[in-house]
């Protein structure tokens, strides 16, 4: 029986730092691929052999992939850009897109034994208020919202492809919006948690979002190289959650005082238009997407996950509570 080596891309990121972890403390053999000069790659588990590389350019990947004799080769693709700019931007397509085909092409070439291709929610057409979103038969880059939801649809389409031409055995998994605690990078959910514990949020929008434990989505990527089926696809995600509860978790698990103003998104809207001037187009745009992600249908359901790979989420006021924890040890709060 061949040993296993894990090839893992994004692993300087907030997903890919969570994963790389979690298969060095079960003993797995680790080899991460970093972009030259990425100052995060001190984040990574110092197991874990770094390769340097970049998505966009296929020569550089080729070490990444070559495996010593005797072992399998099982490739998780985490690395993305995430942009909330709904403008087309050539870098977030050639490392969501190119890259992608890039990662695809060399698994194919190198007759891995398992892809798990980490795509988005984003990537799925989103279905009218009041019915559950499930895992997609097909994709529709042009009538996704956002550009990075255009491109992880189209880097998705390929990956399923190659499962069909070229028998690559290869899975997906779709979180929704991805949060928790230790994000090196302080993203979107560590920032909005701290400007609102900082007291910097004078006024709420109303509206939902669905996100899921950075700690839960390392474990069910994870579970979906062994258990995943050929050809399939999961979504991961956590309950759909309310702004209002969200202010409410935050508060009580950080004594900050609640938001009480809440406007409605095309309030909020109207009165930043009034403040950055509707001339300003990029930075309107900008916000139409954000206000979008709160009024649009984000019931996501994770129930094929559950039954296939073990799949399950922490309470998200757990999520909040140890997130407000370690960004308080970060002195951020």
């Amino acid at each position: 029986m061949k040993d296993t080596i894990y090839l893992l891309t994004g692993a300087a990121g907030f997903l890919g730092n969570n994963i790389s972890h979690k298969l060095v403390s079960q003993g797995k053999k680790v080899r991460v691929l970093v972009l030259n000069g990425d100052p995060a790659v001190k984040y990574v588990p110092k197991e874990a052999e770094v390769c340097f590389g970049d998505l966009t350019d296929l020569n550089s990947l080729k070490p990444f992939f070559a495996v010593p004799e005797g072992h399998d080769a099982v490739v998780i693709h985490c690395a993305s850009i995430v942009t909330t700019s709904p403008k087309p931007n050539p870098k977030v397509y050639n490392v969501n897109v190119t890259g992608t085909e890039n990662v695809v092409d060399l698994c194919v070439a190198h007759h891995v034994k398992k892809l798990v291709h980490v795509s988005s929610t984003g990537a799925i057409l989103e279905a009218p208020k009041g019915r559950i979103i499930r895992e997609p038969e097909e994709f529709f880059p042009d009538q996704v919202v956002g550009y990075y939801a255009k491109t992880k649809a189209i880097a998705t389409q390929y990956v399923l492809e190659a499962v069909c031409s070229k028998d690559l055995d290869a899975s997906i998994v779709y979180p929704s919006g991805i949060c928790g605690p230790d994000d090196s990078a302080f993203g979107l959910f560590a920032s909005f948690l701290i400007r609102y514990c900082q007291g910097k949020m004078p006024v709420g929008v109303d509206g939902t979002f669905n996100s899921v434990d950075v700690r839960d989505l390392a474990d069910g990527v994870i579970a979906c190289v062994e258990k995943g089926r050929k050809g399939e696809g999961y979504i991961m995600s956590n309950e759909m959650v309310s702004m209002r509860k969200m202010f409410d978790l935050i508060s009580e698990a950080s004594g900050a005082k609640r938001v009480e103003t809440i406007l409605t998104p095309e309030q909020m809207q109207a009165s930043q238009s009034s403040i950055v001037g509707s001339e300003d187009k990029e930075n309107m745009e900008a916000l139409k997407f954000e206000l979008y992600n709160l009024i649009r249908n984000n019931d996501f359901s994770s129930e094929k996950a559950e039954k296939e790979l073990g799949f399950h989420t922490r309470p998200f006021s757990q999520t909040i509570a140890d997130t407000v924890k370690w960004l308080r040890s970060e002195g951020k709060i």
